[in-house]
């Protein structure tokens, strides 16, 4: 028998009859699913376990029998944190998992291509985390949310960020002093940039010219590069950067990016290799859901025109300015745009080659049944989401599309989540023949 590796039992289990089940399987949240269906978290296929029943969760109480794929985690918040799902599985099954969920989001919608073998692309280390500062035994303490709860499990650092990310705890309960120390719960953004730690601290609301005053000396003495409240800037000691050569870039206050920079290096070499395929060659290009636009910078140094739409005004702001201060771009333009209230419609998508796009984890099914009905040549679609990817997926083909291949890129490492880019050409015989235009 071997001790379990796993979240403490539920208290709604801890009364509970001890039961011995056999693991059947492993689920797409990383718990393993016993003959009878019940998730037990950190359980894994063929092992036989002793649970307690804790609702629809099965709490592990002991590993009877384990599996010869069990490993020992590298965390010591692991089982604890709610944050990763399998460090306890070795590397080879990990990675054929995590490409089996692409997989079946992808059958489930009917959806057939080339699957690619997972790429690795946690590099350095997770470069944000969003921490969670609460009062406990009268003092601020930070850390991550236990798994399937409110719980807070304080960390010293997560050893999976990259080591510029390792004091962001300690610097949290810091600056939650003058916000009341944690008695009103307060989620803090960090990132770790070129310049140092910027930080967005969430949860409170406005506060004081005092306290602003105080936050100010604060950042000065923890060495903060930025310090933000809700995206309102308190202080900004040195423009946070990030990105290389033509991507570097800046970023709004607690704004989106590629959880490592590995990935969005990855994600950007898999777009650009897309429009390398056949002729003709793309001129024009739009990057819809742009954020502060990486792949938007990286075509554009390709040759490519490149219009840019995101809804979030300070991310294009970010996006402006990097465009502005780099040299030797093709044309960019960039608007703010709720791509979900107002997709690119047929007279601005029929003016491109190509089109990528890159949505939150809803995915972008108003966005795709537009393309579905264009007649772009290319669309390269990026996602967070294998599910809302496949449905999205679904409508292109619909539309007379083929998608030629999907690439799963594992930048959130011994967790569930999975990013993909999928690349999709329209079949030339749909559709008449293209008029370009330039666009809006």
């Amino acid at each position: 028998m071997v001790d379990p590796v796993t979240a403490p039992a539920a208290d709604d289990a801890a009364d509970a009859p001890v039961e011995t089940l056999t693991i059947a399987r492993l689920g797409a949240r990383g718990d393993g699913i016993a003959e009878d269906g019940l998730p037990v978290p950190g359980a894994l296929p063929g092992e036989r376990v002793r649970v307690r029943r804790a609702g629809r969760i099965g709490a592990l109480v002991a590993v009877e029998e384990a599996s010869p794929e069990r490993i020992a985690p590298f965390c010591p918040y692991y089982g604890a944190c709610g944050g990763c799902a399998v460090q306890h599985l070795a590397p080879a099954p990990y990675a054929e998992w995590k490409r089996g969920t692409v997989a079946q989001a992808l059958a489930q919608a009917r959806v057939e291509t080339e699957l690619a073998p997972l790429l690795d692309a946690h590099g350095a280390g997770r470069r944000r985390i969003t921490l969670h500062v609460r009062e406990i035994e009268g003092r601020a303490r930070a850390g991550l949310m236990a798994a399937r709860s409110h719980a807070l499990v304080p960390i010293a650092h997560c050893p999976i960020t990259v080591p510029g990310l390792h004091r962001a705890p300690a610097v949290a309960e810091a600056l939650a002093a003058p916000l009341g120390h944690g008695r009103k719960p307060l989620d803090v953004a960090a990132t770790a940039t070129e310049a140092g730690l910027d930080l967005d601290i969430r949860g409170h609301g406005a506060v004081s010219e005092g306290v602003r005053g105080v936050l100010t000396r604060l950042a000065g003495e923890l060495d903060l590069a930025r310090l933000s409240i809700h995206g309102d800037i308190v202080v900004e000691r040195r423009p946070p950067l990030l990105g290389e050569g033509i991507t570097r870039r800046g970023t709004p206050p607690g704004g989106f990016l590629q959880a490592t920079e590995a990935g969005e290096a990855a994600l950007t070499a898999l777009v650009l290799e897309a429009m390398e395929g056949p002729k003709p060659r793309v001129k024009r290009a739009a990057d819809l859901f742009c954020g502060s636009g990486p792949f938007a910078l990286a075509l554009a140094a390709r040759g490519i025109e490149v219009h840019a739409a995101e809804g979030d005004a300070a991310s294009i702001t970010a996006l402006t300015r990097a465009y502005r201060a780099a040299a030797g771009l093709s044309r960019i333009t960039a608007e703010t745009r709720d791509l979900f209230r107002r997709p690119l419609l047929g007279p601005e998508l029929d003016a491109l080659d190509a089109v990528v796009f890159d949505p939150p984890r809803a995915g972008a099914e108003a966005q795709a049944r537009r393309l579905a009905e264009s007649r772009v040549p290319l669309v390269v679609g990026v996602a967070c989401d294998p599910g809302t990817f496949a449905r999205d997926a679904a409508i292109l083909i619909a539309g007379g599309y083929r998608l030629e291949r999907v690439t799963p890129v594992d930048q959130f490492a011994w967790s569930s989540h999975v990013e993909l880019v999928g690349v999709f050409r329209k079949d030339p015989r749909k559709g008449a023949p293209r008029t370009l235009r330039r666009p809006r």
